[in-house]
Protein backbone atom coordinates (compact mmCIF):
# COMPACT_ATOMS: atom_id res chain seq x y z
CA UNK A 1 0.00 0.00 0.00
CA UNK A 2 1.05 3.37 -0.58
CA UNK A 3 2.30 5.88 1.59
CA UNK A 4 2.16 9.86 1.28
CA UNK A 5 1.86 12.58 3.95
CA UNK A 6 1.34 16.80 3.30
CA UNK A 7 4.49 18.89 4.03
CA UNK A 8 4.80 22.81 4.88
CA UNK A 9 5.32 24.16 0.87
CA UNK A 10 7.92 26.62 0.68
CA UNK A 11 6.69 28.91 -2.48
CA UNK A 12 6.83 32.32 -3.78
CA UNK A 13 3.73 35.24 -3.40
CA UNK A 14 1.57 34.77 -5.02
CA UNK A 15 2.64 38.12 -6.51
CA UNK A 16 5.57 36.70 -7.22
CA UNK A 17 5.35 33.45 -8.99
CA UNK A 18 5.44 34.14 -12.34
CA UNK A 19 9.15 35.24 -12.01
CA UNK A 20 10.11 32.37 -9.73
CA UNK A 21 8.35 29.28 -11.41
CA UNK A 22 10.70 27.97 -14.41
CA UNK A 23 11.07 25.16 -17.00
CA UNK A 24 12.15 22.20 -15.24
CA UNK A 25 15.98 21.77 -15.35
CA UNK A 26 16.42 19.13 -17.67
CA UNK A 27 14.84 20.75 -20.32
CA UNK A 28 17.00 23.35 -21.29
CA UNK A 29 20.67 23.68 -21.26
CA UNK A 30 22.83 26.31 -20.04
CA UNK A 31 22.66 29.11 -22.49
CA UNK A 32 18.73 28.64 -22.71
CA UNK A 33 18.41 28.97 -18.90
CA UNK A 34 20.81 32.07 -18.79
CA UNK A 35 19.02 33.61 -21.54
CA UNK A 36 15.61 32.71 -20.07
CA UNK A 37 16.64 34.39 -16.58
CA UNK A 38 18.14 37.26 -18.11
CA UNK A 39 17.64 40.74 -15.47
CA UNK A 40 15.36 38.39 -13.47
CA UNK A 41 17.25 37.93 -10.56
CA UNK A 42 13.99 36.02 -8.85
CA UNK A 43 14.30 33.11 -11.58
CA UNK A 44 14.19 29.95 -10.07
CA UNK A 45 17.05 29.09 -12.47
CA UNK A 46 19.55 30.38 -9.97
CA UNK A 47 18.66 27.45 -7.55
CA UNK A 48 18.30 24.37 -10.37
CA UNK A 49 20.72 25.73 -13.17
CA UNK A 50 23.25 27.83 -11.09
CA UNK A 51 26.08 27.88 -13.25
CA UNK A 52 24.46 30.67 -15.00
CA UNK A 53 25.86 32.51 -12.26
CA UNK A 54 29.44 32.18 -13.39
CA UNK A 55 31.14 32.41 -16.75
CA UNK A 56 29.98 31.28 -19.48
CA UNK A 57 31.53 27.57 -19.79
CA UNK A 58 31.72 26.99 -16.54
CA UNK A 59 31.00 23.33 -15.73
CA UNK A 60 27.35 22.43 -14.31
CA UNK A 61 28.85 19.88 -11.91
CA UNK A 62 31.64 22.34 -10.46
CA UNK A 63 31.57 22.02 -6.65
CA UNK A 64 30.93 25.37 -6.63
CA UNK A 65 27.85 25.90 -8.63
CA UNK A 66 26.42 23.22 -6.10
CA UNK A 67 27.32 25.54 -3.14
CA UNK A 68 25.66 28.18 -5.55
CA UNK A 69 22.34 26.45 -5.62
CA UNK A 70 22.07 25.96 -1.69
CA UNK A 71 23.52 29.64 -1.44
CA UNK A 72 20.78 31.02 -3.67
CA UNK A 73 17.91 28.90 -1.99
CA UNK A 74 18.95 30.71 1.13
CA UNK A 75 18.25 34.22 -0.30
CA UNK A 76 15.14 33.55 -1.81
CA UNK A 77 13.51 32.50 1.63
CA UNK A 78 15.81 35.57 3.44
CA UNK A 79 14.70 37.95 1.05
CA UNK A 80 10.88 36.41 0.75
CA UNK A 81 10.80 35.42 -2.64
CA UNK A 82 10.25 31.61 -0.90
CA UNK A 83 7.92 31.74 2.15
CA UNK A 84 6.89 28.01 3.81
CA UNK A 85 3.63 27.55 5.25
CA UNK A 86 2.48 27.77 8.61
CA UNK A 87 0.76 24.20 8.50
CA UNK A 88 1.83 20.57 6.42
CA UNK A 89 -0.84 21.25 3.33
CA UNK A 90 -1.26 18.97 0.16
CA UNK A 91 -2.01 21.05 -3.15
CA UNK A 92 -4.16 20.51 -6.09
CA UNK A 93 -1.61 21.43 -9.11
CA UNK A 94 -3.57 21.58 -12.67
CA UNK A 95 -2.01 21.81 -16.12
CA UNK A 96 -4.01 22.86 -19.37
CA UNK A 97 -2.55 22.25 -22.42
CA UNK A 98 -4.63 22.76 -25.79
CA UNK A 99 -7.68 23.19 -24.20
CA UNK A 100 -7.35 20.00 -21.65
CA UNK A 101 -6.56 19.75 -17.97
CA UNK A 102 -5.05 17.52 -16.20
CA UNK A 103 -5.12 17.87 -11.92
CA UNK A 104 -2.50 16.38 -10.01
CA UNK A 105 -2.30 16.55 -5.90
CA UNK A 106 1.48 17.65 -5.00
CA UNK A 107 2.35 14.93 -1.89
CA UNK A 108 4.83 13.55 0.20
CA UNK A 109 6.05 10.69 -1.58
CA UNK A 110 7.25 7.72 1.13
CA UNK A 111 10.72 7.07 0.45
CA UNK A 112 10.91 3.18 1.20
CA UNK A 113 7.72 2.94 -0.81
CA UNK A 114 10.39 3.61 -4.03
CA UNK A 115 12.62 1.29 -2.55
CA UNK A 116 10.01 -1.94 -2.08
CA UNK A 117 8.40 -1.00 -5.65
CA UNK A 118 5.32 0.80 -4.29
CA UNK A 119 6.30 3.37 -6.40
CA UNK A 120 7.18 2.01 -9.91
CA UNK A 121 9.69 2.70 -12.80
CA UNK A 122 9.41 1.99 -16.50
CA UNK A 123 13.12 3.01 -17.42
CA UNK A 124 16.63 2.29 -16.32
CA UNK A 125 18.50 5.29 -14.68
CA UNK A 126 22.34 6.46 -15.48
CA UNK A 127 24.24 6.40 -12.11
CA UNK A 128 26.24 9.91 -13.01
CA UNK A 129 22.73 11.48 -13.79
CA UNK A 130 21.41 10.45 -10.40
CA UNK A 131 24.47 11.47 -8.64
CA UNK A 132 24.49 14.68 -10.17
CA UNK A 133 20.63 15.53 -8.81
CA UNK A 134 21.90 13.79 -5.21
CA UNK A 135 23.98 16.15 -4.96
CA UNK A 136 21.43 19.01 -5.66
CA UNK A 137 18.97 17.32 -3.09
CA UNK A 138 22.00 16.97 -0.31
CA UNK A 139 23.33 20.34 -0.88
CA UNK A 140 19.92 22.28 -0.37
CA UNK A 141 18.26 20.13 2.05
CA UNK A 142 15.06 19.95 0.19
CA UNK A 143 13.70 18.89 -3.29
CA UNK A 144 13.65 22.10 -5.41
CA UNK A 145 11.80 20.51 -8.02
CA UNK A 146 8.75 18.13 -7.87
CA UNK A 147 8.58 14.18 -9.73
CA UNK A 148 5.66 13.46 -11.76
CA UNK A 149 3.55 9.99 -10.77
CA UNK A 150 0.54 8.82 -12.46
CA UNK A 151 -2.11 6.79 -9.88
CA UNK A 152 -5.36 3.93 -10.17
CA UNK A 153 -8.40 6.25 -11.00
CA UNK A 154 -9.91 6.81 -7.73
CA UNK A 155 -12.99 8.63 -6.79
CA UNK A 156 -12.55 9.90 -3.42
CA UNK A 157 -9.25 11.59 -4.27
CA UNK A 158 -11.86 12.96 -7.63
CA UNK A 159 -14.06 14.60 -4.90
CA UNK A 160 -11.53 15.99 -2.51
CA UNK A 161 -10.11 18.26 -5.55
CA UNK A 162 -13.19 18.83 -7.53
CA UNK A 163 -14.29 21.07 -3.92
CA UNK A 164 -11.30 22.64 -4.60
CA UNK A 165 -10.91 23.72 -7.88
CA UNK A 166 -14.14 25.27 -7.31
CA UNK A 167 -12.35 28.17 -5.30
CA UNK A 168 -10.01 30.62 -6.19
CA UNK A 169 -7.01 29.70 -6.46
CA UNK A 170 -3.45 30.45 -5.49
CA UNK A 171 -1.37 30.62 -8.74
CA UNK A 172 -3.34 30.85 -12.29
CA UNK A 173 -0.97 31.94 -14.92
CA UNK A 174 0.16 30.85 -18.36
CA UNK A 175 3.51 30.63 -18.86
CA UNK A 176 5.16 32.30 -21.31
CA UNK A 177 6.97 30.72 -24.39
CA UNK A 178 5.19 27.26 -24.21
CA UNK A 179 1.62 28.97 -23.68
CA UNK A 180 -0.13 26.38 -20.80
CA UNK A 181 -1.76 27.50 -18.02
CA UNK A 182 -0.85 26.35 -14.63
CA UNK A 183 -3.21 26.64 -11.86
CA UNK A 184 -2.99 25.79 -7.97
CA UNK A 185 -4.70 25.47 -4.96
CA UNK A 186 -3.62 25.12 -1.12
CA UNK A 187 -5.49 21.71 0.68
CA UNK A 188 -4.75 22.54 4.54
CA UNK A 189 -8.51 21.47 5.81
CA UNK A 190 -7.42 18.11 8.04
CA UNK A 191 -10.62 16.14 6.84
CA UNK A 192 -9.35 16.65 3.54
CA UNK A 193 -6.29 16.25 4.27
CA UNK A 194 -7.32 13.09 6.10
CA UNK A 195 -9.09 11.84 3.40
CA UNK A 196 -6.07 12.16 0.65
CA UNK A 197 -3.92 10.66 2.99
CA UNK A 198 -6.34 7.56 3.40
CA UNK A 199 -7.19 7.20 -0.20
CA UNK A 200 -3.56 6.85 -1.02
CA UNK A 201 -3.42 3.77 2.06
CA UNK A 202 -5.48 1.89 -0.07
CA UNK A 203 -3.32 2.35 -3.29
CA UNK A 204 -1.47 -1.09 -4.54
CA UNK A 205 1.16 1.28 -6.20
CA UNK A 206 1.90 4.47 -7.92
CA UNK A 207 4.07 4.90 -10.93
CA UNK A 208 6.74 7.34 -11.96
CA UNK A 209 5.53 9.07 -15.51
CA UNK A 210 8.37 11.41 -15.68
CA UNK A 211 11.51 12.20 -13.37
CA UNK A 212 13.01 8.64 -13.20
CA UNK A 213 16.72 10.40 -11.95
CA UNK A 214 14.85 13.32 -9.66
CA UNK A 215 12.89 10.40 -8.39
CA UNK A 216 15.71 7.45 -7.37
CA UNK A 217 18.69 10.77 -6.55
CA UNK A 218 15.59 12.37 -3.84
CA UNK A 219 14.94 8.48 -2.72
CA UNK A 220 18.96 7.75 -2.31
CA UNK A 221 19.07 10.62 -0.21
CA UNK A 222 16.42 10.29 1.68
CA UNK A 223 17.62 6.38 2.62
CA UNK A 224 21.31 7.92 3.47
CA UNK A 225 19.64 10.35 5.91
CA UNK A 226 18.22 7.69 7.27
CA UNK A 227 21.07 5.35 7.53
CA UNK A 228 23.14 8.47 8.83
CA UNK A 229 20.85 9.21 11.84
CA UNK A 230 21.66 6.82 14.98
CA UNK A 231 18.46 8.27 16.29
CA UNK A 232 15.79 6.95 13.10
CA UNK A 233 12.53 7.18 13.74
CA UNK A 234 11.01 6.98 10.40
CA UNK A 235 8.45 9.72 10.79
CA UNK A 236 11.22 12.47 9.78
CA UNK A 237 10.72 14.82 6.87
CA UNK A 238 14.09 13.38 5.25
CA UNK A 239 11.85 9.86 4.46
CA UNK A 240 9.38 11.63 2.51
CA UNK A 241 10.11 13.16 -1.35
CA UNK A 242 7.87 15.67 -3.51
CA UNK A 243 5.53 14.42 -6.15
CA UNK A 244 2.96 15.62 -8.11
CA UNK A 245 0.12 12.73 -8.65
CA UNK A 246 -2.45 12.31 -11.57
CA UNK A 247 -5.14 10.15 -12.29
CA UNK A 248 -3.45 7.90 -15.04
CA UNK A 249 -6.53 8.27 -17.00
CA UNK A 250 -5.66 12.39 -16.96
CA UNK A 251 -2.24 12.05 -18.88
CA UNK A 252 -1.45 11.82 -22.55
CA UNK A 253 1.91 10.25 -23.46
CA UNK A 254 2.64 11.58 -26.85
CA UNK A 255 5.71 10.61 -29.48
CA UNK A 256 8.91 10.60 -29.02
CA UNK A 257 10.68 10.42 -32.49
CA UNK A 258 14.26 9.38 -33.82
CA UNK A 259 15.98 10.67 -36.34
CA UNK A 260 19.81 9.58 -37.67
CA UNK A 261 22.67 10.85 -39.15
CA UNK A 262 23.34 8.14 -42.48
CA UNK A 263 21.58 5.38 -43.81
CA UNK A 264 24.50 2.84 -43.06
CA UNK A 265 26.14 3.01 -46.55
CA UNK A 266 22.89 2.25 -48.48
CA UNK A 267 21.44 4.78 -50.45
CA UNK A 268 17.77 5.88 -49.86
CA UNK A 269 16.04 3.14 -52.58
CA UNK A 270 18.12 0.16 -50.79
CA UNK A 271 17.12 1.38 -47.54
CA UNK A 272 13.23 1.69 -48.66
CA UNK A 273 13.32 -1.45 -50.08
CA UNK A 274 15.03 -3.20 -47.28
CA UNK A 275 12.15 -2.19 -44.94
CA UNK A 276 9.84 -4.50 -47.10
CA UNK A 277 11.25 -7.34 -45.51
CA UNK A 278 9.62 -6.65 -42.19
CA UNK A 279 7.08 -3.93 -43.47
CA UNK A 280 4.04 -2.83 -45.44
CA UNK A 281 6.07 0.25 -47.42
CA UNK A 282 3.30 2.46 -48.75
CA UNK A 283 5.02 6.22 -50.07
CA UNK A 284 2.65 9.06 -49.06
CA UNK A 285 4.34 11.92 -51.37
CA UNK A 286 5.51 15.40 -49.95
CA UNK A 287 2.50 15.86 -47.29
CA UNK A 288 3.78 15.02 -43.34
CA UNK A 289 2.04 11.77 -42.61
CA UNK A 290 1.81 10.86 -39.23
CA UNK A 291 1.40 7.50 -37.81
CA UNK A 292 -2.52 6.76 -37.60
CA UNK A 293 -2.18 3.67 -34.95
CA UNK A 294 0.02 1.17 -32.85
CA UNK A 295 2.88 -0.59 -35.39
CA UNK A 296 2.25 2.19 -38.07
CA UNK A 297 5.33 4.22 -38.28
CA UNK A 298 5.95 7.50 -40.32
CA UNK A 299 9.63 7.52 -42.59
CA UNK A 300 10.92 10.58 -43.77
CA UNK A 301 13.86 9.85 -46.32
CA UNK A 302 15.22 11.58 -49.26
CA UNK A 303 12.06 14.55 -49.59
CA UNK A 304 9.49 11.68 -49.46
CA UNK A 305 6.88 10.73 -46.54
CA UNK A 306 6.17 6.85 -46.19
CA UNK A 307 3.98 4.77 -44.28
CA UNK A 308 5.71 1.70 -43.05
CA UNK A 309 3.07 -0.97 -41.09
CA UNK A 310 4.50 -3.55 -39.19
CA UNK A 311 3.98 -7.43 -40.83
CA UNK A 312 2.09 -9.59 -38.02
CA UNK A 313 4.90 -11.86 -37.51
CA UNK A 314 7.48 -9.53 -36.58
CA UNK A 315 6.06 -8.71 -33.08
CA UNK A 316 4.11 -10.78 -30.19
CA UNK A 317 0.93 -9.34 -28.66
CA UNK A 318 1.93 -11.60 -25.54
CA UNK A 319 5.16 -9.73 -24.82
CA UNK A 320 4.92 -6.52 -22.97
CA UNK A 321 8.19 -5.18 -24.47
CA UNK A 322 8.41 -6.88 -27.65
CA UNK A 323 5.01 -5.17 -28.93
CA UNK A 324 6.41 -1.92 -28.33
CA UNK A 325 6.50 0.17 -31.41
CA UNK A 326 10.00 2.04 -30.18
CA UNK A 327 11.02 -1.99 -29.67
CA UNK A 328 9.58 -3.53 -33.33
CA UNK A 329 11.71 -0.23 -34.67
CA UNK A 330 14.75 -0.23 -32.79
CA UNK A 331 15.29 -4.25 -33.40
CA UNK A 332 14.44 -4.29 -37.56
CA UNK A 333 15.02 -0.63 -38.88
CA UNK A 334 17.97 0.84 -36.63
CA UNK A 335 19.70 -2.59 -35.65
CA UNK A 336 19.37 -4.92 -38.04
CA UNK A 337 19.09 -2.43 -41.26
CA UNK A 338 21.28 0.94 -39.48
CA UNK A 339 23.57 -1.19 -37.54
CA UNK A 340 22.69 0.96 -34.20
CA UNK A 341 22.72 -1.30 -31.50
CA UNK A 342 22.41 1.10 -28.28
CA UNK A 343 19.89 3.95 -28.16
CA UNK A 344 21.85 5.31 -25.16
CA UNK A 345 25.06 5.83 -26.93
CA UNK A 346 25.62 5.81 -30.59
CA UNK A 347 26.52 9.24 -31.96
CA UNK A 348 24.35 8.58 -34.97
CA UNK A 349 21.19 8.84 -33.40
CA UNK A 350 19.25 11.24 -32.10
CA UNK A 351 15.55 12.26 -30.09
CA UNK A 352 12.88 14.56 -31.29
CA UNK A 353 9.82 15.03 -28.76
CA UNK A 354 6.79 14.82 -30.68
CA UNK A 355 5.65 18.51 -29.22
CA UNK A 356 7.66 19.98 -31.70
CA UNK A 357 5.99 18.21 -34.33
CA UNK A 358 6.92 16.33 -37.41
CA UNK A 359 7.85 19.51 -39.06
CA UNK A 360 11.09 19.45 -36.93
CA UNK A 361 11.59 15.71 -38.27
CA UNK A 362 10.84 16.93 -41.83
CA UNK A 363 13.44 20.13 -41.06
CA UNK A 364 16.48 18.08 -39.80
CA UNK A 365 16.22 16.10 -42.85
CA UNK A 366 16.19 18.40 -45.01
CA UNK A 367 18.94 20.62 -43.71
CA UNK A 368 21.31 17.96 -44.59
CA UNK A 369 21.96 17.29 -40.78
CA UNK A 370 19.77 13.53 -40.69
CA UNK A 371 19.75 10.88 -43.30
CA UNK A 372 16.04 9.90 -42.14
CA UNK A 373 13.59 10.50 -39.91
CA UNK A 374 10.91 8.10 -38.35
CA UNK A 375 8.17 9.01 -36.23
CA UNK A 376 6.29 6.61 -33.59
CA UNK A 377 2.84 5.95 -32.53
CA UNK A 378 2.48 7.02 -28.67
CA UNK A 379 2.57 4.42 -25.97
CA UNK A 380 -0.34 4.57 -23.76
CA UNK A 381 -0.84 4.69 -20.19
CA UNK A 382 -2.03 1.12 -19.78
CA UNK A 383 1.03 0.26 -21.62
CA UNK A 384 3.18 1.72 -19.36
CA UNK A 385 1.69 0.73 -16.18
CA UNK A 386 1.58 -2.84 -17.48
CA UNK A 387 5.60 -2.92 -18.26
CA UNK A 388 5.86 -1.42 -14.45
CA UNK A 389 3.72 -3.99 -13.10
CA UNK A 390 5.17 -6.77 -15.07
CA UNK A 391 9.01 -5.29 -13.70
CA UNK A 392 10.30 -4.66 -17.00
CA UNK A 393 11.86 -1.59 -18.25
CA UNK A 394 10.84 0.05 -21.66
CA UNK A 395 13.66 0.64 -24.01
CA UNK A 396 15.19 4.55 -23.95
CA UNK A 397 13.41 7.04 -25.12
CA UNK A 398 9.95 5.81 -25.33
CA UNK A 399 7.62 8.04 -23.41
CA UNK A 400 7.37 11.69 -23.54
CA UNK A 401 5.12 13.66 -21.17
CA UNK A 402 3.54 17.03 -22.14
CA UNK A 403 3.05 19.22 -20.34
CA UNK A 404 5.89 19.70 -18.08
CA UNK A 405 5.92 20.27 -14.38
CA UNK A 406 6.27 24.40 -13.61
CA UNK A 407 9.13 24.13 -11.28
CA UNK A 408 9.15 26.37 -8.57
CA UNK A 409 5.20 26.35 -7.49
CA UNK A 410 6.20 24.39 -4.53
CA UNK A 411 9.72 22.83 -2.60
CA UNK A 412 9.96 20.50 0.22
CA UNK A 413 12.45 21.03 2.62
CA UNK A 414 13.82 18.05 4.04
CA UNK A 415 14.18 18.74 7.58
Amino acid sequence: MVKVKPFRGIRPPKSLVEQVASRPYDVLNSAEAREEAKDNEKSLYHIIKPEIDFPVGTDEHDPRVYEKAAENFRKFQDKGWLVQDEKPCYYVYAQTMDGKTQYGLVVGAYVPDYMNGCIKKHELTRRDKEEDRMKHVRVNDANIEPVFFAYPENAELDAVVARYIQKEPEYDFVAPGDGFRHTFWIIDRDEDIEAITRAFEKMPAMYIADGHHRSAAAALVGAEKAAQNPDHRGDEEYNYFMAVCFPAGQLTIIDYNRVVKDLNGLTPQQFVEALAKHFVVEEKGAEVYKPVCLHNFSLYVDGKWYSLTAKPDTYDDSDPIGVLDVTISSRLILDEILGIKDLRSDKRIDFVGGIRGLGELKKRVDSGEMAMALALYPVSMKQLMDIADTGNIMPPKTTWFEPKLRSGLVIHKLS
